[in-house]
């Protein structure tokens, strides 16, 4: 499932809504031990863009 969060989020980045909506089901997608990864390629491709949802989305998780 990390590979489809890497497929979808940037094609739903347009929309902030959108892109937390998609984020928020990836992190429940994604397996225990890909959070962290799915983390760091998130900050990576987005920090700029959606820092308040990064945030939001990625609280409670280790990095």
């Amino acid at each position: 499932m990390l590979e489809y969060a890497k497929i979808i989020l940037p094609k739903v980045s347009f929309s902030k809504e959108l892109f937390a909506k998609e984020l928020r089901k990836c992190i429940n997608w994604v397996e225990e031990n890909q959070q962290n990864e799915l983390y760091t390629w998130c900050y990576e491709n987005f920090r700029e863009m959606y820092p308040d949802v990064l945030s939001r989305a990625f609280a409670g998780i280790a990095a």
